[in-house]
């Protein structure tokens, strides 16, 4: 197995963000100082990147990612008391939907960082053979 770098210093940026601000901000706060503790952790990144939604071949939509992290995770964030199966479902929707083998959903708003870890069925076999 292959630890996943990527993944756990991306975490790690957001549990840095979360131990200084703590919960009780808009999501927009924990956005720019996730952005800051990226860059300064030489993770590159694109914040609000749109990304076409496809219906049946047919553009239907555009959404836009809070990050995609070296185009290789899609990262959702929130900043609410209690992450919702609503959430859950968004996040795991754009995994699919943008075509990356994994992401993540980072709710900043909990008395401690709650985060999940979401996979794209598609790129199982390659997901399989990280360490988390």
């Amino acid at each position: 197995m292959i630890k996943d770098e990527l993944t756990y210093n991306t975490i790690g940026c957001a549990m840095k963000v979360h131990s200084t601000l703590g919960p009780g901000f808009q999501e927009l706060i924990y956005q720019k100082s996730l952005a800051i503790e990226l860059g300064k952790a030489g993770i590159s990144f694109e914040r609000e990147q749109v990304h076409k939604i496809y219906y049946d071949g047919i553009e239907v939509g555009t959404r836009r990612a809070d990050f995609v992290v070296e185009n290789e995770i899609v990262v959702e964030i929130k900043a609410v008391v209690k992450l919702e199966d609503v959430h859950i479902a968004q996040a795991k929707n754009y995994v699919v939907a943008y075509d990356f083998p994994r992401g993540l959903l980072i709710n900043f708003g909990a008395p401690s960082l709650q985060r999940n870890l979401l996979f794209n069925p598609k790129y199982q076999a390659e997901n399989a053979k990280l360490q988390f």
